[in-house]
This record gives structure tokens, sequence and C-alpha cells, in this order.
């Protein structure tokens, strides 16, 4: 497997995602809204739990 250098901005991004993705998954569950992920190159519609 490849190892590749981030640079500063790509960390800032993932940085970022990271934090975002618990607040995603709250708001979901609080719209009862489903969540549209990418699974085994298929788009998929989940119910966040």
């Amino acid at each position: 497997m490849k190892s590749y250098k981030r640079t500063p901005t790509q960390e800032k991004i993932i940085a970022g995602m990271n934090q975002v993705y618990p607040k995603l998954i709250a708001y979901k569950k609080r719209m009862d809204s489903e969540l549209v992920i990418l699974k085994n190159d298929q788009i998929v519609k989940i119910k966040p739990e």
C-alpha cells in the first residue's frame, strides 16, 4: 500500500471533515431523514441509528 504525504491544507480539510461527521449524524437523527452513502460501488440510503 502506498503512503502519501499530505499538505497542511489537506490536513485541515480532513480535520474539518472529522468534526462535521458527528454533527451530520446528529442532525439526520433529529430530522429523521435518510443518510446517503456509497457502499460496494452503489448509492445506498440508510436511517441513522
